[in-house]
């Protein structure tokens, strides 16, 4: 036997001697038992799940806002004049029909003396001739024309009556006055400012929202509010919505009214505002993390003897860590929030279940 040939047979028994070491290794492995190893996806996953339960869901969205006066005014006379009163003191009180401020008004008061006195003439005068005219003593055209005199004189009076209203300023509703610009013994003039005066009990807050919440936005929703940095919230109503959109914005602007006793909310403040569009007493949340999203819908994983099954649901409001599902599932549902991506239909696992919050 050659070289060549002895090389070759010693080469294929080291084959030999491979394959047989290969078998009883492989013969080792299995410890003498048959039975095959359990295939992966018989092996039951272990997930967490909560059971879904209905809760009460507010739909609230965030805005910035405005405090303004209930009622505010600008105090100016409606005619020319001296002073003669200031009845008010800056940063007071004053109820409505309060005497605030009065000036010169000696020569009407004398024009109206003197026109009362021509009226009470007139009326006695219209008397006598009422009397005669009863007696057809005197004509009806005489009795018409003293009746006639008799009117024009009280019209006259009125209206010397009226003037000397404008002398007067009074206050037209209950609030607060503020700085005053005026002294007693100055001339005034319709375009001088005397004062203003507010009345910020309650207090109103202007607002606008997105477009795309118009239609959920209406006269009675609620709102609370913060300004600047202080913690302190305060409740508030709508009252009023603006009738159109504002298009250079796409915004609608909305007033409130909120109850302001202790006066801390002054008008000119900027507030933060936050609205409820909407309260839900039965909405079924579910933590966002469980909603797998897919090309045009969106699913969750639920257990049932055992086994997951997707569900296609719809999603309505969603808050900072939770969804609200508003078809697909229903109350008392097992959802499975972990071990989503190992999921699939019939796919056996393990839940520990809570409760949702």
């Amino acid at each position: 036997m050659d070289v060549k040939t002895g090389e070759f047979m010693s080469y294929f028994r080291l084959i030999h001697l491979f394959v047989l070491s290969a078998l009883a290794i492989a013969g080792g492995c299995g410890n003498g038992d048959s039975n095959p190893a359990p295939r992966s996806r018989d092996l039951a996953i272990s997930v967490d799940a909560v059971i879904v339960r209905p809760q009460s869901l507010q739909d609230n969205i965030y805005s910035t806002g405005t405090l303004l006066a209930n009622e505010e005014v600008e105090l100016r006379s409606e005619t020319s004049g001296r002073i003669t009163g200031v009845f008010f003191e800056e940063g007071k009180k004053v109820k409505k029909g309060d005497l605030l401020l009065k000036i010169n008004d000696r020569d009407l008061q004398a024009q109206l003396k003197r026109k009362q006195l021509e009226e009470d003439f007139a009326a006695d005068d219209e008397y006598r001739k009422r009397a005669l005219y009863d007696k057809q003593a005197i004509s009806q055209q005489e009795f018409d024309q003293v009746h006639k005199t008799l009117n024009m004189i009280k019209a006259e009076r009125e209206l010397i009556e009226s003037q000397i209203a404008k002398t007067e300023i009074q206050a037209p509703f209950d609030g607060t006055i503020g700085l005053r610009y005026i002294s007693e013994g100055s001339y005034i003039t319709p375009g001088t400012l005397a004062a203003t005066m507010q009345n910020i009990n309650p207090i109103k807050v202007e607002f606008s929202v997105p477009e795309k919440y118009a239609s959920k936005l209406t006269s009675n929703s609620k709102i609370t509010i913060q300004t600047g940095d202080y913690q302190d919230k305060y409740n508030g109503v709508v009252y009023a919505v603006e009738a159109k959109v504002d298009p250079g914005t796409r915004t609608l602007k909305a007033r409130a009214t909120v109850p302001n006793p202790s006066a801390k909310l002054i008008p000119g403040l900027f507030c933060k505002v936050e609205i409820m569009l909407e309260y839900i007493p039965d909405a079924l949340m579910i933590p966002a993390e469980a909603v797998i999203p897919e090309l045009n819908s969106e699913k969750v994983f639920v257990c049932r003897n055992g086994q997951a099954y997707s569900v296609p649901v719809t999603v309505g409001i969603r808050t900072d860590r939770n969804v609200q599902i508003t078809d697909g599932l229903n109350p008392n549902d097992t959802l499975i929030v972990t071990g989503l991506l190992q999921l699939t239909d019939g796919k056996k696992v393990q839940a520990k279940i809570s409760r949702t919050e």
